[in-house]
Formats: structure tokens, sequence, C-alpha cells
């Protein structure tokens, strides 16, 4: 099974040349720490900032650098800081070519739930009902299943959904899925994991075609 960093590492595989990208709360943050050195990404943050770099070192903190989650970023040479209402047209305007976000639950028919569980303590919705309204392309970071080992990967999600059948590509730390028009297809496992682990983990229909490689981190 892969970690965090390891989820984070493998969706920076998707990432291109040009490509801006807005990384959400959670594991997609860590993305930017594993994009290749030999292309030219721009990621961009919901409370206004282009042109993030990877996490500072410790020490090298500015408390007045941060991201939408509030954590410390870097900048890279040069980035611009802007305000909430522009940061907001960008991503309603479509011009983020790549979404990460992280989510508590995903259906087999692209719905993500990723903002509130009934019943507990939310900041809010942040930005992730404009990013899921106006994102071409998704890609979900998550665990393969919660704390109480239940697939979060479901027919039908039970928590309050941010959008409806938006997400394009799921990657855990079980797997690299897609979302297909019945199912998740199941496209790479992750390194020593068999397929059959990954079906008993995952609710919603699985669609496995012949061997399915491991990943490539």
């Amino acid at each position: 099974m892969l970690d965090k960093n390891g989820i984070a590492r493998r969706i920076a595989r998707e990432v291109q040349d040009g490509y801006y990208v807005n990384l959400g709360i959670g594991i997609p943050t860590l993305v930017a720490n594993f994009v290749r050195e030999d292309i030219n990404v721009e990621f961009q943050s919901e409370n206004g900032v282009l042109g993030m770099g990877p996490f500072p070192f410790e020490g090298e903190e500015d408390a007045d650098i941060i991201n939408a989650g509030k954590q410390t970023i870097t900048t890279l040479p040069g980035a611009s800081f802007f305000d909430s209402a522009t940061s907001f047209g960008m991503i309603r305007g479509k011009h983020v070519d790549l979404t990460i976000l992280g989510a508590m639950e995903v259906a087999e028919n692209g719905d993500i739930a990723n903002w509130k569980i009934p019943g507990k303590l939310v900041k809010g919705m942040g930005g992730a009902m404009d990013l899921v309204a106006s994102a071409e392309n998704i890609i979900v970071a998550m665990m393969h299943t919660n704390r109480k080992g239940a697939s979060k990967l479901l027919k039908k999600c039970t928590l309050p959904l941010t959008g409806v059948g938006c997400v394009k590509k799921i990657v855990t730390n079980l797997a690299v899925l897609e979302v297909v028009s019945n199912g998740f297809k199941l496209l790479e496992r992750a390194p020593g994991v068999s397929i059959e682990t990954i079906k008993k983990a995952t609710e919603g229909s699985l669609i496995v075609d012949a061997d399915i490689p491991e990943m490539i981190l």
C-alpha cells in the first residue's frame, strides 16, 4: 500500500508541461513536491496565489505565504498574489487545466462528497463547489477505505454531495481507477497489492480487464 506521499507522487505523473493546476486541501497539497523538474507547471490556490512551489523546509516558513488550507508554502519566481474574486474568476472561467481534490466518498458514477460530515464541525465548503462545477479534469486523491475499514468508493455517496458526475480518475493507497459509464475501471495496482484486495475494499462496481500492472512511481 502507498502512504500519502506515494499517492501524491503517482498523481504528479498526471501533471503535464504547461498545465495550470489547482491543489485541494490534504493529500493534493503534496503533489507540488513531486512534479518533474523538467516541466513548467503553475500551481494555483483559490485564496489568491499562482505559482506555488513545494512546502518550505523547517525554519524557512513565512506565515504570510499560505495556501487555501492555511499551510505555509513557497512560491516560485514569477509567482503572483491576487484577491479571492480574481482567483475564483480564474476557476469559473475554466482557466485551470487540472484539479486535484481529496474526498470522503466517491460514487461509481463520478459523484464526489468532500466537504461535510453531518453533525461534525465544518469551517465551510471552501472552493470545492466551484472547482468541481467548473473543472473538466478532476483527479481525486484519497485513502481507499476509512478508518473503520469501510470502502470510500461506493455505489452511491451517503454524505452531502460536492459535485455530480464530475470525477474522472481516482488515485488511492491501493489503486488507480478511472470512472467509466458502468463503474470504477481498475487501471493500476499499488506495489504489492493484489486485485483481490482491491475488490474487497471497493463497494462500487469494479471493472477489471485482463492483467493490471503495478503503479510506476
